[in-house]
């Protein structure tokens, strides 16, 4: 299979299995989740959150191809660096919806959170980097998308739009 045969299977599986049709986002979308519900989830996918440089990371580390690598150190950096890093922003949010930030970096994880990140960890650096590629980009495609499609709720439903709120899906509202 050649590279535009490869990128067109992988786009046609992320979109069999498009995140915005589980029932949580489509739940979210359509007013019927709670603060509380919202709390929760920002305690769960925090894990997510903190983990996430560490898949890309572990891809750059595995990958021999300059090009690649500098994409991927690109994306590290904004992940991480400075006041205004993903987890940082990720606690502002989790705090607009109740949730403390001591209950988040705390929260006791599900089993299916626990295997979530796992899977991220095993797809990103136990296979060759290219698994770890098409792992990321299959997360990563999605984002945008999703990230205005909650923001939109957080406002509509929850009056939820000031920046320090809202922030994280901001700066996700564009292509990593």
């Amino acid at each position: 299979m050649n590279d535009a045969e490869f990128v067109k299977r992988l786009n046609e599986t992320v979109d069999r299995y498009a995140m915005l049709t589980h029932p949580f986002y489509q739940m979210w979308n359509e007013g019927k989740l709670t603060k509380e519900i919202l709390a929760e989830y920002a305690r769960q996918y925090y894990a997510h959150v903190k983990a996430f440089p560490t898949y890309v990371s572990a891809v750059h580390s595995n990958c021999d191809d300059l090009p690649t690598r500098q994409i991927l150190l690109d994306n590290l950096v904004e992940e991480e660096m400075g006041d205004e890093n993903h987890p940082e922003l990720w606690l502002r949010f989790a705090e607009s919806v109740g949730a403390d930030r001591d209950s988040v970096k705390n929260a006791e994880l599900l089993g299916s959170t626990e295997a979530t990140v796992a899977t991220l960890k095993r797809l990103t650096s136990e296979l060759d980097y290219r698994s770890g590629v098409a792992a990321l980009y299959a997360y990563e495609s999605q984002i945008p998308e999703v990230s205005r499609t909650k923001r939109a709720g957080l406002k509509k439903f929850f009056g939820i739009d000031d920046e320090r709120s809202v922030s994280f899906f901001s700066v996700h509202e564009a292509a990593d």
